[in-house]
Formats: C-alpha cells, structure tokens, sequence
C-alpha cells in the first residue's frame, strides 16, 4: 500500500472568479472544470506548474463550504517561488490582501503571506539558505526566548 499523491481541494464561495484570480495572482492553468447547468463548479483542476490545485463552488446542502461560510480558514497553503516579493505583489495587484510583507525567515527562506479574495491564506516564500533542523530548532528557540 503506498500513496502516490496529495492535492489541496479548496471550497470557496465563487469558483469561477477563484479560478480567474489564481490564474492571474500565481499564473495557474485551468485544466479543466465540471459545471452545473445554473454555472456552480462542481470540480475543477488547476495546474501551477508544480503541483495541483482542486477546487469547487460551496455545497452547502452537503456541508461543503469554504472559509467566508465557517468565519475564516484553519489552512495555509505554502507556495515556493523563485521571487517572494514579485509574487506577494502579483497576488495583491490581482485582488489578495496583505497579511504579512517578505522578510527573510529564521528557517532559511524568505516569505510573507497574502489572504486571497475567497478567504485561503497563501505563505509565499523562496529559499534563501539551506538550515539544518538542528539549527533550525536552535533559531526558533532564541526567537521564542526573545518574545517572552
């Protein structure tokens, strides 16, 4: 028994305009989209280049809702770029909300993060130097020492 893949599958109120924002904030390609004779997608693949991304219109009559119906989302999808600050610029010109600018990051990255339109959270980020876990755990602790 092995698994061969994950893919996040975003519910959000509006898919079709979620689908036009990531194409134009993170350059995705729609793959393809299942829809309702009334236009509610019931299913459609995003493709990023590096991964997959599912998608969907709230169900509600199945409990299948996204973060505007819940109050909010409990999830962050991290997005590695080669340019942090271009892409948390590209994705706030399309429509997301800034939540934190680029700074570089104890854990060897530089990155920031943007709310998109439909409510995800996007931690945008590129690698600025190779951290081992040792050191890593090491950073993290003198920054948690420093905020008490």
């Amino acid at each position: 028994m092995q698994a061969k893949e994950i893919f996040p599958y975003l519910h959000v109120r509006g898919a079709a305009d979620a689908i036009d924002f990531y194409q134009r904030a993170f350059g995705a390609r729609e793959k393809f989209r299942l829809a309702e004779p009334s236009g509610r997608i019931g299913h459609a693949e995003l493709d990023f280049g590096c991964a997959m991304l599912m998608l969907a219109d709230e169900f509600p009559e199945f409990d299948i809702q996204g973060p505007a119906a819940r109050g909010g989302t409990t999830v962050t999808l991290h997005l590695h770029v080669d340019d942090a600050d271009a892409w948390i610029a590209r994705a706030v010109a399309a429509g997301a909300e800034l939540e934190r600018e680029a700074a570089d990051q104890f854990y060897g990255e530089r990155s920031g993060s943007v709310r998109d339109p439909f409510g995800h959270r996007w931690n945008i980020g590129h690698s600025i130097e190779e951290v081992t876990a040792e050191e890593m755990q090491r950073r993290y602790d003198a920054m948690m020492s420093q905020s008490e």
